[in-house]
């Protein structure tokens, strides 16, 4: 009885870590309109940094099957279904910084910075150049 005790006592701060990290399936909500826009999978790379893939386009101006026609390089016209747009990203603190956030919208890489809030229900996800203060951040949704 003490050691599966010992064990519920040994597991209980891990789930709490693992509730808190953003590994997981997210909706993405535009900040301007408040809607839905997108379904984003984070996951963990082989090098333990973050990554993101768009899972579902739920609203997009180009209608079905939208593709990044303002991105460059070999993402230039490929379907953003499907698209790796976080990479790179590793923890420090109680955040997750260091990598890349594509918005497929305008064809833009930004640094980025994510943070749970809400029991980890939550994603603040900021996108900003140089500095983090000149950015913008979207709240996203744990799914």
């Amino acid at each position: 009885m003490r050691k599966i005790l010992f064990a519920l006592v040994l597991a209980l701060p891990m789930a709490a870590f693992a509730q808190q990290s953003p590994v997981g399936t997210w909706t993405t909500v535009d900040d301007e309109t408040g809607k839905p826009k997108s379904i984003v999978e984070i996951s963990q790379a082989a090098d333990g940094g973050l990554v993101g893939t768009v899972a579902e386009v739920l609203q997009s101006d180009q209608g079905p099957d939208p593709v990044c026609g303002k991105c460059t390089g070999e993402r230039k016209d490929q379907p953003i279904e499907g698209m790796q747009i976080i990479w790179d990203v590793t923890q420090k603190g109680d955040s997750w910084t260091g990598g890349k956030i594509l918005d497929p919208a305008s064809g833009k890489t930004y640094s980025v910075k994510m943070q749970t809030t809400d029991n980890g229900n939550k994603l603040e996800v900021r996108g900003f150049m140089g500095f983090s203060l000149l950015g913008r951040t979207q709240v996203w949704e744990r799914r």
